[in-house]
């Protein structure tokens, strides 16, 4: 795969940077990524990933657009109220950068929906907001083979961390959480709020880690870090990383 004159043009800000170049942004043309959940996180993702140029993205999200989403899901404006946010957000991504290939699911995940979703990809992004369908996603991924990247945000808090399941050594999203959660239980930002920016710090960041993840064995920029979970503190603000070790009683990944 070659770049036209064109996309040369437009990623050269990528291109001439040597942990990029050229070769990682052939690579990250002939990659597909799943996003799962178009909200908080899954909005401002989805502009930097559409931005990095990878070549094939599905959009998963069964929600729509609400007035109080507007506070931090960037990707939406006031005309999109009242419409599916998967819908809008393919028509955000084909006027940024028609050339994309976008698919969307405005359906609600299941496990069988999840395993659907996932196989073929290359990368899964989940910024969803409950752990039923978190875990749902994990243990398609872990099946299918693919990575997975889990990114969650509340109040002035954020994590993201890199979970490939499917190798012996590494965790899954379950090791991390555990299997108390195969509920829709997860607090929300209506009942606790959320600084608007901090969903973006998250977003950014993780599309940032998608980026990375998808140039392993393409560039010098590609260390997918597995098993490492970053947490991103907006009080502070700092950051700090700690590992997740792969349980091997897990019923997602384990033996």
């Amino acid at each position: 795969m070659s770049l036209s004159p064109e996309r040369l043009d437009r990623f050269a800000r990528h291109i001439v940077l040597p942990e990029v170049g050229g070769a990682g942004q052939v690579a990250l043309a002939g990659k597909h990524l799943v996003l799962v959940g178009l909200g908080g996180i899954g909005s401002p993702a989805l502009q930097y990933l559409a931005a990095s140029g990878i070549g094939k993205l599905t959009l998963v999200d069964d929600d729509k657009v609400d007035a109080s989403n507007l506070q931090r899901q960037t990707l939406y404006n006031e005309r999109d109220i009242g419409h599916g946010k998967a819908i809008s957000a393919k028509r955000w991504v084909k006027l940024f950068d028609p050339e994309l290939d976008v698919e969307i699911s405005d359906r609600r995940i299941d496990i069988e929906r999840a395993a659907t979703l996932v196989d073929g990809s290359d990368l899964v992004l989940d910024g969803t907001d409950n752990f039923a369908t978190r875990l749902a996603v994990s243990d398609a991924c872990v099946t299918a083979g693919v990575p997975l990247l889990s990114a969650a945000v509340g109040r002035f808090q954020g994590q993201v961390g890199a979970f490939a399941g499917h190798l012996p050594d590494e965790a899954c999203y379950r090791c991390f959480v555990g299997d108390a959660f195969d509920a829709e239980d997860c607090d929300t930002c209506a009942e606790d709020g959320m600084l608007g920016a901090m969903a973006g710090w998250v977003g950014s960041f993780a599309a940032l880690h998608a980026v990375r993840v998808l140039l392993e064995g393409a560039s010098a920029f590609g260390d997918p870090q597995w098993s490492r979970v970053n947490l991103l503190d907006g009080m502070k603000p700092g950051m700090r990383q700690f590992t997740i070790a792969k349980d091997p009683e897990c019923k997602g990944c384990g033996s």
